[in-house]
């Protein structure tokens, strides 16, 4: 039987090449798998033309643990943390800076609205304090794309350093250094790049990384003792998820086989304005205004009426062989439905079948 699709943020659906790849066992400590890791972490810097300014420390674990190692590190015991949540993305940066005990601020935009510039122009010029900004690209939550480009224009006009959570856009959307001012971008294994789970990295500014000694306050989350341990032995400081790793070179080969961010970004864009015609077709509403729309997971308005149960949906959607994700918001009733991984229009076509023929027996079909 074939597998269920992955229409998730991330584990998603991959291919049998990358899930082959993960047949062989490799030696933490052995030059091949030295190798392996060095042309990860070299690919990796090239897709933001980071040669040369910026470097790539893997790290065990999920894009949270990532996210903590950057802040941990990057941000300094005296700086300050301004965060600008649209989601639970953003408030989870804001939580994990507190838990920590750092400094910070949050602006917070709401569930439906985009980060908007001005206002953290205006928070930054108020408050002199703040040393470092933290933005999600794409908040996963929603779906909703931020501004970028114009964040990272009014940070860097402040004098301030931007730290982006580019973990649901990191592959498809761009983000080059030569076009941006940032110190890291943070992304894992598991989404864009189309590997398996167990891998974070964050590209962080070499200079950046350099005046971060001391900062951490873990031990296995240090960047800069990550890095260093990785430049003098060419291995991981502790004990590296081999197979993720060898999932993800595989998944970098073929992403250049397959033409690269561009081919990637417009197979994404197909995925989503099949799903969102498909719903459109079945009466079902996307939470998100078309211009807010990231071409990575759409967050979906329950139908009305009493016989929605998600669960019940859930296991309805699954029986015809796809796996869809719950909602993540508060305040309203929410299921999301990726457009990434290993999928194109077949797999499209199959979740919009399958969400129909699960809200019939639901009685929820307008």
């Amino acid at each position: 039987m074939r597998e269920p699709i992955l229409l998730t943020p991330g584990p998603l659906t991959t291919t049998l090449k990358t899930k082959t790849a993960m047949l062989r066992d490799w030696g933490s400590w052995d030059s091949d798998f030295n190798a392996l890791t060095a042309g990860v972490c070299q690919r990796l810097v090239r897709l933001i033309d980071g040669e040369g300014q910026f470097v790539c420390v893997p790290l065990q674990g999920s894009g949270t643990f990532a996210v903590e190692a950057a802040v941990g590190s990057l941000l300094p015991r005296d700086g300050k943390l301004l965060v600008l949540a649209n989601g639970a993305y953003g408030q989870r940066m804001a939580r994990l800076t507190a838990q920590m005990g750092r400094a910070h601020a949050v602006i917070d935009f709401g569930e439906t609205a985009p980060v908007d510039p001005r206002r953290v122009a205006e928070a930054l010029a108020a408050d002199p304090a703040i040393t470092h900004v933290g933005v999600i690209h794409c908040e996963t939550s929603t779906g909703i794309l931020n501004p970028l480009a114009e964040v990272a224009a009014v940070v860097a006009a402040a004098g301030r350093r931007l730290v982006i959570d580019a973990m649901s856009s990191f592959g498809a959307l761009p983000i080059l250094a030569g076009e941006l001012a940032f110190d890291a971008v943070i992304a894992s294994s598991n989404k864009c790049l189309e590997g398996v789970p167990g891998m974070g990295f964050v590209l962080v500014r070499e200079t950046a990384l350099a005046a971060a000694e001391g900062n951490s306050p873990s031990l296995s989350l240090d960047l800069l003792d990550q890095w260093r341990y990785l430049q003098r032995t060419g291995q991981w400081r502790y004990t590296p998820p081999t197979h993720v790793v060898a999932a993800l070179a595989a998944a970098l080969r073929q992403y250049d086989e397959q033409g690269g961010r561009p081919a990637r970004l417009a197979r994404y864009q197909a995925n989503c304005a099949a799903l969102l015609g498909g719903l459109e077709r079945l009466g079902l509403k996307p939470f998100l205004a078309p211009e807010l729309q990231a071409p990575v997971i759409v967050t979906v308005h329950a139908p009305a009426g009493t016989a929605w149960d998600f669960q019940r949906f859930y296991a309805a959607v699954k029986a015809r062989g796809v796996v869809l994700y719950p909602g993540k918001l508060t305040s309203v009733e929410t299921f999301r439905v990726g457009c990434i991984g290993a999928i194109g229009a077949a797999e499209m076509g199959q979740a919009i079948d399958a969400i129909a023929h699960a809200l019939n027996e639901l009685g929820l079909q307008p």
